[in-house]
Formats: C-alpha cells, sequence, structure tokens
C-alpha cells in the first residue's frame, strides 16, 4: 500500500489531508446558496403546482431530535427502543389524518408520494399484472410509467382512453378497455391535475370486472380536505395514497388511507409500507405532518376555496390575454392546476426558463398530444403558494399583466423581474396556519456563526 493510499480501493475519502479551510469553506458555501435560494423566492412569484411553504410549527420539528431516531414497526410494536413519545406523536398523526379524511385506515409511514404509490403496488399488484392508469402526456404522473414505480413492480399498464376537450379519461371507451383487459386494480389522479376523475361514472365497470379503485391524490390532497374536489374514497376508491406538501401545505413525506373493512387489504397495505417500501420512516417529517393536519383542520377550507378560486382567476386572465388556456369551455380548471398550451410563445422548455428568468417560476409540462418531455408544446402553472402567502384574484390579474408583458408585449426580462418583485414585496409572509404572519422564506440561522476554518 503506498503511503498517499485510501486502502479502500479509491472508495470513501480520498488520499490526502484537505487544505487547511477548506471543508469550513464548503460547509460556508453550501449555507450561502441556501440563504441566495431564500431569497430568490422572496421576491419571485412561485406558480410551481406541487410546491407549497411549511408552517413555522411544522418547520421546527424538522430540525428536533426527531429527526436522528428510528422507529421501525408500529406503534407498540417498534424494533427499536426509547420509542414511547414516537408512537404518542405517531398515533395523534393517525388519529388526525383519519378525521381530516373522514376514513378508517391511514398510514404515516411512506416518506413520499412516489413511496405511498410503491406501497400500494407492493400491497395490491403482483409482477405482470394489468393496473389501469393514464398516459403521461395524458397528465400522469412518472410514477405510473414503465421507468418508474410501474415498472420497477413490473406491473403491465392498461391505459385509459382520453377526452383531451375535456381533460379527463373517456369514459364510454374507457369501460370497453376495462372489460377487455379486466385489471384487478385501477389507478386514478394526476400530475396535470384540472378536473375530478370520472369515478362514479366508471365505479360499476369497476365492479363488474372486480378492480379496487386507487386514487393518487398528490397534488388534490388539501382541496379533498378542504371539500374543494371530490371525494374519492366515497367515489370509488378503496385506497388514497399521496404526497404531504403541494395543496396540503405540510413536509415532504407520503401518506396511505382507505375505506374498508377488508382487514386483509388493510394489512397488505400495511406491510406493503413496512417493511415493503421503507425502514425508518423519517420521524421529523411524520411530526411536520401532525401539525400540518391538525392547521388543515382548523383553516383548510378556506385554503382550498382561495386556491382554486385563484387559479381560475388566473387561467380566465390569461386567457383575456390571448393566452391558450386548456378547457377553456369548462372554466379552465376546477383545481389548483392550470394548462397553457404556448407552442407559438416558443414551446414549454424555452416559456419556463424566460418566466423563471423574470421572476415567475413554472415548469413545462406535456399536453395531450405532445412526444418531447423535454420539448413539451405547455407550461403547468399552480397556486397553492401564492395563496399560502396571501394573493387573491386580483394579483392573479398582476401575474397575467406580467406574463403578457414579457411573452407578448417584448418586454425586457430584467423589467419583468423588477415588477414581479415589486409585486412579490406585499406577499412574504405565511397565511392559514398557526404562526400566520411569520416570514415565509426567512432563512433560519440555528447556529449563529460560520464554521471555524
Amino acid at each position: 500500500m503506498t503511503e498517499n493510499s485510501s486502502g479502500n480501493g479509491g472508495v470513501g475519502v480520498p488520499a490526502g489531508a484537505p487544505a487547511p479551510g477548506e471543508m469550513a469553506s464548503a460547509v460556508r458555501t453550501v449555507r450561502d446558496l441556501a440563504r441566495q435560494h431564500s431569497a430568490r423566492f422572496e421576491r419571485s412569484i412561485p406558480l410551481i403546482a406541487s410546491e407549497n411553504l411549511l408552517s413555522p410549527y411544522a418547520k421546527e420539528l424538522l430540525v428536533s431530535d426527531l429527526h436522528s431516531r428510528y422507529a421501525e414497526g408500529l406503534p407498540g410494536e417498534r424494533y427499536y427502543e426509547g420509542n414511547e413519545l414516537v408512537d404518542r406523536i405517531e398515533n395523534l398523526t393517525l388519529e388526525l389524518a383519519r378525521r381530516l379524511f373522514r376514513c378508517s385506515f391511514a398510514d404515516v409511514r411512506p416518506i413520499s408520494g412516489t413511496v405511498a404509490n410503491l406501497a400500494v403496488l407492493k400491497a395490491l399488484a403482483e409482477p405482470g399484472a394489468p393496473v389501469g392508469t393514464s398516459r403521461l402526456a395524458d397528465g400522469a404522473h412518472i410514477s405510473s410509467a414503465a421507468f418508474g414505480a410501474f415498472g420497477l413492480r413490473g406491473v403491465r399498464p392498461v391505459y385509459y382512453a382520453w377526452d383531451e376537450a375535456r381533460m379527463t379519461i373517456d369514459v364510454a371507451r374507457t369501460r370497453e378497455i376495462l372489460r377487455a383487459e379486466r385489471p384487478k386494480l385501477c389507478l386514478f389522479g394526476l400530475s396535470l391535475f384540472l378536473f375530478p376523475m370520472p369515478l362514479d361514472e366508471l365505479r360499476p365497470t369497476l365492479e363488474e370486472v372486480g378492480a379496487t379503485g386507487w386514487y393518487d391524490a398528490a397534488h388534490v390532497l388539501g382541496l379533498i380536505a378542504g371539500g374543494e374536489f371530490q371525494d374519492p374514497l366515497r367515489e370509488g376508491c378503496t385506497v388514497l395514497s399521496a404526497s404531504t406538501h403541494k395543496t396540503l401545505p405540510g413536509p415532504q413525506h407520503g401518506i396511505l388511507l382507505a375505506e374498508t373493512r377488508d382487514d386483509a387489504v388493510v394489512q397488505r397495505l400495511r406491510s406493503g409500507a413496512f417493511p415493503g417500501v421503507t425502514s425508518n420512516h423519517h420521524l421529523h417529517a411524520m411530526a411536520a405532518l401532525a401539525v400540518s393536519l391538525a392547521e388543515h383542520l382548523e383553516f383548510g377550507r378556506e385554503y382550498a376555496r382561495r386556491t382554486v378560486a385563484n387559479a381560475r382567476a388566473l387561467a380566465q386572465a390569461l386567457h383575456d390575454k390571448g393566452f391558450d388556456v386548456l378547457a377553456a369551455e369548462l372554466g379552465f380548471t376546477r383545481s389548483h392546476t392550470l394548462a397553457v398550451r404556448v407552442v407559438r410563445e416558443g414551446g414549454g422548455a424555452d416559456v419556463a426558463r424566460r418566466l423563471a428568468d423574470a421572476g415567475i417560476i413554472a415548469n413545462k409540462n406535456l399536453l395531450p398530444g405532445d412526444r418531447s418531455p423535454k420539448q413539451p408544446g405547455g407550461i403547468r402553472l399552480g397556486t397553492p403558494e401564492v395563496t399560502r402567502v396571501g394573493m387573491g384574484e386580483r394579483e392573479m390579474g398582476r401575474i397575467a399583466e406580467l406574463m403578457d408583458a414579457l411573452l407578448h408585449r417584448g418586454r425586457s426580462v430584467e423589467e419583468v423581474a423588477a415588477l414581479a418583485a415589486e409585486l412579490k414585496h406585499g406577499f412574504t409572509t405565511l397565511r392559514y396556519c398557526f404562526g400566520a404572519g411569520e416570514a415565509a422564506y426567512r432563512y433560519y440561522d440555528l447556529v449563529g456563526r460560520e464554521p471555524n476554518a
């Protein structure tokens, strides 16, 4: 072994000592970049449909001692000692989830929405089995693709027919598909989620072919809880999976919910979550979720109502400015999301980049008929975060004016960015939570000093 060898085949700590102060400098760099990130969003208009802001009471739990602990298993049945207080937190989280969603079963061990989807697939679908879902170009999430969770579990997607004009499932043609393919599990839910799924219309066919209804509510979870969307557990779905940080303004985590009297299904869902796809379930995030569920029970109905109202107002204002907002004849959206075809403005990738440079944060998105996810024809806009900081329908009109100025009237990126920052200046504190009025984009300096060189 040479003097400078690491002795582990080049894996791990590199040979030689770091230069004096090098690692302290790396820590300072990361902290500085995180501060810059917070400052950027404080002066920007955030319209990502899948993002939101935590309340201060939820955020403080993310840096608590819970972050350092393990609690495999269920409350009272742990594989580690020292979890008596964790058990109380988890039981309270489960109680709040069942109350908020009016269901008999909840599991808060999945650590993300995709992990929750994997748990359902592990529980209710065998490799090679047909599973109903929508296509990516019709708005489905990547977890239902062959390169996502569906592929990882090895199930075969059975694609529903799609009604592009109504941006939802074509019920008549999908009934024919389900009768021909006879999947035993059918997933409903989208990443581009404008309108409720036609669950009531499809429920008789699901029962006819013996399929279990499964709803991915990641995007609309807070709207469902706030009574502003459909109620899938009472419209034909047995199980619901979701992430918890979009229209439900909680931590980045996952959840499983179900309404069933079948103990075997409950047991399969529990074992799908653990040991199926999780070990430790991020106790700090689970505790933050408890806070977020309690806050949504308190404030969620008004927040959900305003989120949807803002989305419809933004869609109408963009339509009035000549943008091709989808589903105009149906009122554009009944959720927090709207879709805009921007081919004549330069395409989804170019438009999303130009908007971001001008302080309006959105994302490119596949629309029906698109082929390339990297060069799609559309952008997706959402109102969860702008609503969380108190913007209303008047501000939605102002955002449409800024987008029109940049994309239709030739105003410069710098000019629009300044106007976006001016608009955002009055909306940088949190609403609809305990601790309302706290700074929404504050960087929490817990140490109070830079790392030593």
